[in-house]
């Protein structure tokens, strides 16, 4: 998932010739941007993290030669230009925290419980249709994907399954698009699944083509998947980016990706990440190690 990144590293020198910031952002300046930053992304920069949005400001800024922070402010807002600069401060404000199968009960879960009651409900022949939400550089994507081949022939079932996975970063969505990973991130990925990763090369290794096909990387931002074309879906895969959201927002977009899933199907969130909560048209499974929801069918007890 994609959070808010603050570099403890000092500010890198100038690309070129560029000219000082001038200045410090007041407090008039760092509303405006908390507020721009609110609209398009829905992540709220509290006060205390003002340093923090002015550093990372400061590094574009001097890296492009603007000079103020409001003539960066109106670059955002010049129609295309502003639109694709945007997007390369959105990546450089976001830190891609993630790893292979980084909670485990939630994917016990799906062995355990989602995948036959999938089996159960379905013929032979059925498609199961699986979503990543803030899925970063691919880890958490392919987990799934290694999790669901491996659970489907476990039970000898012939079904066909697909994974989207999407992210306000496309520079993270290429990454993941590779499935090219560091060596050391083999240590994440449980022995029974290992069989999905190429050999080492040059200290790195790839997911083998068969479970890269299976998923499909998609830009998306969270503030809009209520206009996102996704419906069915059986398994919405959301953890660790809720977290980055004031309370309102989290149950705006809980609510919408409920309206997304399948009769019967799941919703796995990350645990602690939207307490309290509750929705009439799911039921809570899972036990206390997980915070998992599914979705009523007429034909299933709640």
């Amino acid at each position: 998932s994609a959070q808010l990144d603050d570099p403890s590293s000092a500010i890198p020198p100038a690309y070129g010739i560029a000219r000082g910031v001038a200045g410090s952002m007041d407090d008039t300046e760092f509303k405006r941007w908390v507020e721009l930053l609110e609209k398009r992304t829905g992540v709220v920069v509290p006060p205390e993290r003002k340093q923090f949005l002015e550093t990372n400001l400061r590094i574009r800024m001097r890296e492009l030669a603007v000079g103020s922070f409001g003539e960066y402010y109106r670059e955002h807002l010049s129609g295309r230009r502003g639109a694709v600069e945007w997007a390369t401060l959105v990546d450089r404000l976001t830190v891609h925290e993630t790893h292979f199968f980084r909670h485990a009960p939630s994917f016990q879960l799906i062995q355990d419980r989602v995948i036959p009651e999938f089996a159960t409900r379905n013929r032979a022949g059925a498609g199961f249709h699986a979503w990543s939400v803030g899925c970063s550089t691919g880890e958490e994507a392919y987990s799934l994907a290694m999790a669901l081949e491996h659970g489907f022939e476990a039970i000898k079932g012939r079904y066909h399954f697909g994974i989207t996975a999407s992210d306000v970063s496309q520079p993270a969505i290429a990454i993941g698009r590779k499935g090219r990973y560091p060596e050391r991130c083999l240590a994440e990925i449980p022995s029974e699944y290992r069989g999905s990763c190429g050999p080492v090369r040059d200290g790195h290794f790839e997911v083998r083509p068969s479970i890269r096909q299976r998923v499909g990387f998609a830009q998306m931002n969270l503030v809009d998947v209520a206009r996102q074309p996704l419906r069915e879906i059986d398994l919405i895969f959301c953890q660790n980016v809720l977290i980055y959201f004031p309370r309102e927002r989290r149950e705006h977009i809980v609510n919408q990706l409920v309206s997304c899933l399948a009769r019967g199907g799941y919703l796995l969130l990350g645990p602690g990440e939207m307490t309290g909560w509750s929705h009439p048209g799911l039921a809570r499974v899972g036990g206390q190690r997980t915070l998992a929801y599914r979705r009523r069918a007429e034909e299933l007890n709640p």
